[in-house]
Formats: structure tokens, C-alpha cells, sequence
């Protein structure tokens, strides 16, 4: 414990410090006043919602694993499952690229679909991430979460093609921004993504939105304070607010990520990384109902309107975490591997480590008995 004459000098060196910095303060509350008279009420509007969610690493944290594999899964939130495939940060890239074409170039998976419509044939070209081989030297376990991050961008473009029965609007898990891609490649895919969402209403009459809700932003974080004191989206309805670039761009340490085409056609640098317009919105109908940070594609913000409230009728039933996308929620749950799941996943790692082991494979099965994390039983 800290000894009362250390707490003393603590506090004072922390109201010092307060005290230097209050016109940090200042600054952010004068930069977030102008967002009060902006706040718009939002109107409930009736559409079909669906949501896109992928495993991510903390879904599958083995016991024992001694490849490192990782399951690549993406599921909707009606449990419709896109992807299911097991990579390890070993695995050659060159087998992956052969994952998705058939023998004579088509497509064979949605992320095989995306390459092809983007021109490039191998992953290597399609991210600067994925390791090109070379002697002695380790291999970065990183790119298998761009792999999957790949994947699930793949996967939106290919479900923005299929056929809606009524107009349906699509959340992501997520802001609707991406620094894997190569070169131009991300602003690319949004023009595509753009085109098959016009196609859906030139062929079927039918309107699609797309929109991306995070559950943490680094601008939401920053300015969270001073939105409380200057009284931003403290509202006793549904409320939201656009956030200006200018705003975002402060908040990020690199502020290409907050740049998008609105402000690199002010004469800036090129946008390479931002398919969507953030806004932050309050879903419930107290003052003190918890914020969301939502991006709405690009080309569609002037429909914010009709996709926030759309997002609402799905949000007021969130379930467990209150006021946020229902159909995310549903979408998290359908795909995090536990309990059976979990259970069956394991014993594939067992049996596949337990042929490779031939004669050794009774020292596995010693193992197996073994307590895996014998310091537990301190707890008991």
C-alpha cells in the first residue's frame, strides 16, 4: 500500500498536473460545442437488419495448441455461416492464394471473388502484411489476423451482390475503414461495393445500406468528457450527431485514417483508408444511455437519417448489452466457439497432432492427464 505521506505528495502532483493541463480541456470543449446545436432526433424507420461478424482470436484460446492454428469463421446474425477454414501463422501463402481458385483461375471462395475483381492473384499482392519467405528469419503471427479481416471484407462485398426480398440495411462489426489493402486496393473495393448497392436498386428496386458500429472509437474516447460537460447528445430521445473530419483527425495519431474523400478532394492526400463517415449516436431515450460510434458508407450519409433510424427499431431490443444492434449481438454470439463447440475443436487439435506423432502418440496421451495450469490451485 501506498504510506500516507506518498498519498499526499501523489495528490498534489496530480492536481498539479490537472492544473497545467485544464486548457487542454478547454480546447477539447470548444472544439465539441458546435456538435450540441447539430444534434438531430432520430425517427424509427422499419427494415430488415443483418449483421456480418468474424471469430476473432480471443474466441479460441486453446489449452493446447502447439501450431497456433486459428479458425478463420464468419457468420451472419441469422447463423448463416460464410467461412469456416483453420490457418496457422506457418502455413505458406502460396496455399492459401491456391485456396481461393479453382484449377483454371475462377473464383472459388468469396475472398478468391474479391481478388479477382481487384486484379491481383496472389495475397501477397493484396497486402504488404503477408510474409514473403526468407531464410532464417521468424515468421510474424500478425497476418493471420488480416487474413481474417480479409475475409470478412470479401465476404460483404459478395453478400452486397445476392438478392434482397425488401429493402435491408447491413451492420458491420466495426468502422467502415481498413489500413491492410495495398496500394489503392481498399478504394477500389468501395467503388465496387458502391456499384453492386446502385445495382441492387437499378434491377430490384431494392435499397441496401451499409453502416459499421465500433464499440470503442479513439474520437469518442478523446472528446467523451467534454461532449458531458458541453451537454452533446444529452438528450431525453434518440439523438445523433455527424462528426466533422476536422474533429476526427485530432483524435488520431495518424490522421489518414480519419481522411475521407470529402477532405482529400480539399486538395490533401489521397484516401486510401476510410469508406465511411462517422457519427455518434445515442439509441435509448435517457441522458445517460451509453454512446456508439457508427460509420455510414460514404456515398450514403445523406441517408443517415433512414439507416440510424432503421439501426434503432434493432437497437432498442439489444440484448445483453442494451441500446446497441441486436442483430450484431446475435451475430457475436453465432460466432464465438464455446462450450460443445469449443469441446470438439480441441479434440481435432489432439487427433491431428496424435496421428502425426506415429509411435510417439502414446506420450500424448500421458499429456492429456496432465494439469495444464497447476498454479490454478491456488485459487481453491
Amino acid at each position: 500500500m501506498i504510506d500516507p505521506a506518498s498519498q499526499a505528495q501523489l495528490k498534489e502532483a496530480i492536481a498539479d498536473c490537472i492544473g497545467t493541463d485544464q486548457g487542454v480541456l478547454d480546447a477539447l470543449r470548444e472544439e465539441i460545442r458546435p456538435l450540441k446545436s447539430a444534434t438531430r432526433p432520430i425517427r424509427p424507420r422499419a427494415t430488415t437488419s443483418i449483421s456480418l461478424v468474424g471469430t476473432d482470436g480471443g474466441n479460441n484460446q486453446l489449452q493446447f495448441d502447439p501450431f497456433l492454428i486459428q479458425l478463420v469463421r464468419v457468420v451472419d446474425s441469422s447463423n448463416n455461416e460464410y467461412c469456416l477454414e483453420a490457418v496457422s501463422p506457418t502455413t505458406p501463402i502460396g496455399k492459401l492464394d491456391k485456396r481461393q481458385f479453382e484449377p483454371d483461375g475462377t473464383p472459388r471462395t468469396a475472398l478468391g471473388e474479391m481478388m479477382a475483381y481487384l486484379g491481383v492473384a496472389s495475397l501477397q499482392n493484396l497486402s504488404s502484411v503477408f510474409p514473403r519467405p526468407e531464410k532464417n528469419k521468424p515468421v510474424s503471427p500478425s497476418w493471420v489476423q488480416v487474413y481474417r479481416e480479409l475475409v470478412e471484407w470479401a465476404i460483404l462485398f459478395k453478400i452486397l451482390g445476392k438478392d434482397y426480398g425488401t429493402d435491408t440495411l447491413i451492420i458491420c462489426d466495426g468502422l467502415l475503414r481498413s489500413k491492410v489493402f495495398a496500394k489503392d486496393l481498399f478504394q477500389r473495393l468501395l467503388q465496387g461495393m458502391k456499384e453492386r448497392i446502385e445495382a441492387q436498386w437499378s434491377k430490384s428496386r431494392r435499397r441496401v445500406y451499409l453502416a459499421g458500429v465500433a464499440k470503442h472509437s479513439k474520437v469518442l474516447s478523446r472528446y467523451r468528457l467534454a461532449m458531458a460537460l458541453e451537454g452533446v447528445l444529452q438528450t431525453d430521445y434518440p439523438a445523433y450527431v455527424e462528426v466533422p473530419r476536422e474533429v476526427e483527425e485530432e483524435a488520431y495519431v495518424w490522421s489518414e485514417f480519419a481522411r475521407g474523400d470529402d477532405r482529400a478532394g480539399e486538395g490533401g492526400e489521397i484516401n486510401k483508408f476510410v469508406g465511411g463517415k462517422m457519427f455518434l449516436v445515442n439509441f435509448g431515450s435517457h441522458r445517460r444511455d451509453p454512446v456508439w460510434p457508427v460509420d455510414i458508407f460514404v456515398p450514403q450519409v445523406s441517408e443517415a437519417q433512414i439507416i440510424l433510424g432503421s439501426m434503432l427499431a434493432d437497437a432498442i431490443n439489444g440484448f445483453p448489452v442494451p441500446h446497441y444492434p441486436r442483430c450484431l449481438q446475435k451475430a457475436h454470439e453465432n460466432a464465438a466457439l464455446v462450450d460443445f463447440d469449443f469441446d470438439i475443436l480441441q479434440d481435432f487439435i489432439y487427433e491431428g497432432v496424435r496421428s502425426s506423432l506415429g509411435g510417439d502418440a502414446g506420450t500424448l496421451d500421458a499429456f492429456q492427464l496432465q494439469d495444464a495450469d497447476p498454479a490454478q490451485r491456488r485459487y481453491g
